[in-house]
């Protein structure tokens, strides 16, 4: 059986990418964001792309990297309010934008992962959000219908992982990163340390092997922060 583990993000993204593709990114902000993986899938020069991430990340970081080179056709996310080449692009008309709230795009995606074609939701019944789509009143309440997500290629980041793809992820950089891996035909996972099959704790394991196709060791990781702020000193 080959091996899923591959030297660098440039081998794990080949014949795995090509232009128009749907691409989905965990990450919240900078917080669990496959940096490798986005800066080698920048490199390899693929356009018209549509990102399924909650946001895209800074301009400096993240998605934004590919959004200053124009690799983003199409932007599916919740949150754009880091980014301001991500919003100038969308005002000038140069970026197709599906907007849809947190919880919302995180089901979408769990559904898509889980084999679930649609559901039923009240959130944005009543607003912008539900223009254009089906919509069922039960009782008082009025709800929307939202599609599952799926994608043909999934970045995921994961704090430790092992040889047969089995993930398990730090704190709150798991935040999107668990359901995206589930919800791409291929998902490419790139890891802080990696370790032999085995030496994982099955009990503590997130994302098991099965939905992982290829992985890499991104170390060594520089930390990127989104906003820095100080406290200010005291008198004394």
């Amino acid at each position: 059986m080959q091996s899923k583990v591959y030297p660098d993000a440039k081998a794990a993204l080949q014949g795995v990418v090509r232009d128009g593709i749907t691409v989905m990114c965990g990450g919240f902000g900078l917080c669990g964001v496959p940096e490798k993986l986005i800066n080698a899938l920048r490199e390899s020069g693929v356009k018209d792309l549509t990102a399924v991430s909650n946001n895209a990340g800074t301009d400096e970081g993240g998605l934004g990297l590919l959004l200053r080179t124009r690799q983003i056709r199409k932007m599916i996310s919740s949150y754009v309010g880091e980014n301001k080449e991500f919003e100038r692009q969308y005002l000038a008309g140069e970026l197709e934008l599906e907007f849809n709230p947190q919880g919302t795009l995180a089901e979408r995606i769990r559904a898509g992962g889980a084999g679930i074609y649609a559901f039923f939701t009240p959130t944005g019944a009543g607003t912008l959000v539900a223009e254009g789509k089906e919509q069922r009143k039960v009782g008082e309440q009025t709800y929307v219908l939202e599609t599952g997500l799926t994608a043909d290629l999934s970045l995921v980041k994961a704090w430790k992982g092992d040889t047969e793809g089995n993930l398990v992820y730090r704190k709150t950089a798991r935040n999107f990163n668990p359901n995206m891996a589930t919800a791409g035909r291929v998902t490419v996972a790139e890891v802080e340390e990696l370790v032999e099959a085995g030496t994982l704790d099955p009990d503590q394991i997130h994302t098991p092997g099965i939905y992982v196709t290829r992985i890499i060791c991104g170390a060594p990781y520089h930390k990127l922060i989104e906003k820095r702020t100080v406290r200010k000193r005291t008198e004394g």
